[in-house]
């Protein structure tokens, strides 16, 4: 017996096929495998398809088939009770298919599978190329299928050979208007709730750049034709790739549609037991939950979305270059100050050759360091173009072993791509199938180039956003390619606050702002001695704008020499891979989020990594930074990385760096909400000592800085409008053990200005003495009046004030302390000297002593009114006044 079958939930495709099957097959028997979708079960109903003879499995002795026909199949769990038979020894099998391999696991004796939107269409050739033809009913009825598979003729899964066959069944008289009825039609008010609950729970997940729409749903009853809703779904939110997934009872049906060739749905929907093409797939769960579905799609769509790359993805541009005049000595000083390891050599404005690294060593080390590079350049070498794929080069620099590969455009040197960067992208490769989403929860691959629109449109307030779009405007409006940089793209992808962007301009930064200014009637400060700008808008809010630059040292600890060079030798000069992320956003690459250095693998890893060896030797500054990064973010430093800092320390790069800079690190780590963590952590890593030896037993200060905090927030909690600097509190406190003579070595180590020293040295002594007298009242069980406090607190800042709050030690002094902040400061006497002089009292130093009397008096409470100062000054002062 031969029987012709296809995969259960059975669509047009599966029906037109196997009536075409039955052209070739005329006495084998029609049986679906099982169900059948209801757009088609209506068909059935409407039609004369009894004509047909479709037979039910139970009728079937299935130990009597000796070949099996399948269409539209080939896996042996989509074909219900024939999955045996499949697999049964004589049993003949013959397939014919659309589908690619995917997790097909059925051999056929005979196989007919093409690459086309549809199995109909397979079978169309095959009648085109024997001469078959079919009725205008089979026409109708493969038409159909043809159709629903192809989207009208319309999914990009579509084929040359698919219009092909429709004008081949059109011409065998196919009724284009059944074939309307059929797929066109109206939703039930089933359908329409579950296609608002599909568009309510629509989110989207980032694969390698890539945006896939995940929409589910769960319901107690079956709804007819999930896969017209999600072809409607993906039409109305215009999206390219679109997986759903809905329970129904105790099933869960899938069903993926994908404009993408990177998003292959038939391969993702295998891995859950369904199958299709690479453009539409279908599936049904019995043996996951809805959650176990959600929860295993991350991880699927990272083995399976695969971006497809070019050389213009991987390469870094512009390039700097030598000329083939230059000697080997400058090529050398060139190599080391850029720090690479090949170079293009230009002769007449072209490219000539290649010289590295081991060449130029080589040939000094040979004594021809004045040689022009020329002579020992590589002439030969292979070039590509920006859309060359991967896998060509790896053929070249693997292959070829061209460590160094320009890329060309119209004959113009538009980029290099290095074994580095190569690897780099390999490595991330496979880093992403590999690795779990970071500690954070975050799911989203995390590859060296993806874009972040949505996450700008998600996370940004809107002026904001219209902002960088606005600035992208100008900047292809001047040919220059912008992008945000820093602590703003790095706090973005960890979904933090942080509205301090900075921009930078592969061209001229302040040409740029100027231009940007011009357009949005902003003002701008420019620095033209180092190519940077601010951009101030009318409410005050800034903007810090530069040209793209690359830094060098000429000695450890020195200030940094600063030319042009493009974005990525930009992002190389930069502290840590964390804040080497870019985000470009111009028109054509808006969001597009450029890694050079492994930013997001950190950001994942919640690491803090420099980006070279020499790092914290050629800027020792970087040592407070990462500390302070560190502890903000809560992240810890790569075991390489504190390597590298504690070898710093102890071989005292620390010593050849400017005070004033190093101050200005404590400055900062003293601003953020809790710096304890990070003197604790100073103090671990020896960068204590620096400041002051006997700085090292730190941790005794614990409970000072803490109680610091709690001053410091119920100042904040007052709401006086007087303006406190956190950072000199605490900087007070990290000082608090130090002698005289210490704090001022330590003010004269740190180059602290006239104007903070005169905080940190002089008022803090004075503080210490008050505050030895304030503890000696209280050891007297005295309890000052308001009076004597204000006369004690009122010569101090702020600072100092609650600098001594935190020492205080007892509560009741700070409660003395508290009441100076809430009821004496800024107190003063209603009469002035004006009103002294009216009175009849002489102008003279007494004026100050009558008028501090009269303050005591209102401290104390023995006056409130006016007419309370007048009384009291006729009768203590007006009395004994001297006459005149």
């Amino acid at each position: 017996m031969e029987v012709i079958t296809t995969h259960v939930n059975a669509d047009f495709d599966c029906l037109g096929a196997m009536i075409a099957a039955k052209k070739l097959y005329p006495r084998a028997q029609l049986v679906f495998a099982g169900a059948q979708e209801r757009s088609l079960r209506e068909f059935f109903l409407r039609s004369a398809l009894y004509a047909y003879d479709f037979k039910r499995i139970r009728d079937i002795d299935l130990d009597a088939i000796t070949r099996l026909i399948l269409v539209d199949v080939r896996q042996s769990q989509r074909i219900g009770p024939f999955g045996a038979v499949a697999e049964r020894d004589g049993v003949e099998i013959h397939i014919y298919d659309h589908h690619p391999s995917g997790q097909a696991d059925i051999r056929g004796t005979l196989e007919l599978i093409e690459p086309v939107g549809a199995t109909v269409t397979v079978f169309s050739q095959l009648f085109m190329e024997r001469g078959i033809t079919p009725d205008p009913e089979e026409a109708t009825m493969m038409m159909l299928g043809l159709y629903e598979d192809t989207g009208s003729l319309l999914f990009s899964s579509t084929t040359v050979r698919d219009y092909q066959a429709a004008a081949f069944l059109l011409s065998c008289g196919a009724n284009l208007d059944t074939v309307s009825d059929f797929l066109t039609q109206e939703l039930t008010p089933d359908q329409v709730a579950l296609l608002h609950e599909l568009i309510k729970n629509r989110t989207v997940l980032n694969v390698n750049g890539v945006d896939v729409s995940i929409a589910h749903a769960s319901l107690d009853h079956f709804v007819v034709d999930l896969a017209v809703l999600v072809h409607k779904l993906k039409d109305m939110e215009n999206l390219q790739a679109l997986l759903v997934a809905v329970r129904m009872g105790d099933r869960v049906f899938l069903v993926g549609r994908s404009r993408l060739p990177e998003v292959h749905v038939g391969e993702i929907f295998a891995e859950f037991g369904g199958g299709g093409h690479a453009f539409a797939a279908s599936g049904t769960v019995r043996d996951l939950t809805m959650v176990q579905i959600l929860e295993r799609l991350p991880d699927v769509l990272r083995r399976h979305v695969n971006p497809l790359w070019e050389a213009r993805h991987l390469m870094s541009s512009p390039v700097k270059s030598v000329n083939a005049s230059d000697t080997i000595g400058d090529v050398r000083k060139t190599l080391t100050r850029y720090n690479i390891n090949s170079l293009p050599v230009m002769d007449d404005g072209e490219m000539a050759g290649i010289i590295t690294r081991q060449v130029a060593d080589k040939a000094a080390h040979h004594g021809l360091g004045k040689i022009p590079v020329r002579e020992y350049m590589s002439r030969e070498f292979a070039s590509v173009t920006p859309d060359a794929s991967v896998e060509s080069l790896k053929e070249l620099i693997v292959g070829n072993n061209q460590r160094f590969v320009p890329v060309f455009e119209e004959g113009r040197l538009a980029g290099a791509i290095t074994r580095t960067d190569l690897l780099r992208h390999m490595v991330a490769g496979v880093r992403a199938n590999h690795r779990q989403g970071a500690g954070n929860g975050n799911s989203e691959l995390i590859p060296r180039k993806r874009s972040v629109a949505r996450l700008l449109r998600d996370q940004l307030p809107p002026p904001i956003l219209k902002m960088l779009q606005d600035m992208g405007q100008v900047g292809d409006a001047l040919g220059m390619n912008i992008f945000a940089v820093g602590g703003f793209v790095r706090d973005l992808l960890l979904r933090q606050e942080n509205l301090d962007v900075d921009i930078v301009v592969e061209g001229e930064g302040i040409a740029f702002a100027t231009e940007y200014a011009k357009q949005h009637e902003c003002r701008v400060r420019a620095h033209r001695k180092f190519g940077t700008a601010v951009i101030i808008f009318p409410d005050g809010f800034k903007v810090d704008v530069a040209s793209t630059r690359m830094e060098y040292y000429l000695e450890p600890g020195a200030l940094p020499t600063v030319e042009h060079a493009s974005i990525k030798l930009d992002l190389y000069r930069r502290d840590f891979t964390i804040n080497t992320l870019a985000l470009a956003i111009n028109g054509e690459h808006y969001g597009d989020l450029h890694d050079f250095f492994g930013g997001q693998r950190d950001l994942e890893e919640r690491a803090i990594r420099v980006l070279h060896n020499l790092s914290f030797v050629e800027d020792p500054t970087r040592m407070f930074r990462a500390i302070r990064f560190e502890q903000r973010l809560g992240f810890h430093m790569g075991v390489h990385t504190e390597q590298l800092l504690r070898s710093a320390v102890r071989m005292g790069f620390l010593d050849k760096v400017g005070g004033g800079r190093v101050f200005n690190e404590l400055v900062l780590i003293f601003m953020e909400a809790d710096p304890l963590p990070a003197v604790l952590r100073m103090a671990e890593l020896d960068l204590l000592k620096y400041i002051h030896p006997s700085l090292a037993g730190i941790k005794k200060a614990r409970p000072l800085f803490e109680a610091a905090s709690q001053a410091l927030h119920w100042h904040a909690l007052l709401y006086t409008g007087e303006t406190c600097r956190r950072w000199l509190v605490y900087f007070l406190c990290l000082t608090a053990s130090l002698d005289r003579d210490a704090i001022e070595g330590v003010c004269s180590r740190l180059s602290i200005t006239a104007r903070y020293r005169m905080v940190v040295a002089q008022e803090r002594e004075e503080s210490h003495r008050v505050l030895q007298d304030i503890h000696r009242y209280r050891s007297r069980g005295r309890t000052p009046r308001a009076s004597q406090v204000y006369r004690w607190l009122t010569p101090f800042s702020t600072e100092t004030l609650l600098y001594l709050m935190a020492s205080a030690g007892h509560e009741e002094v700070r409660r003395w302390i508290s009441q100076y902040f809430t009821r004496l400061a800024g107190a003063s006497s209603i009469l002035t000297g004006s009103d002294l002089k009216r009175m009849g009292l002489p102008p003279g130093p007494r004026y100050r002593e009558i008028l501090d009397g009269l303050l005591d008096a209102r401290l104390n409470g023995k006056v409130v009114t006016r007419e309370d100062e007048v009384a009291l000054v006729k009768k203590r002062f007006l009395r004994s006044a001297p006459k005149t």
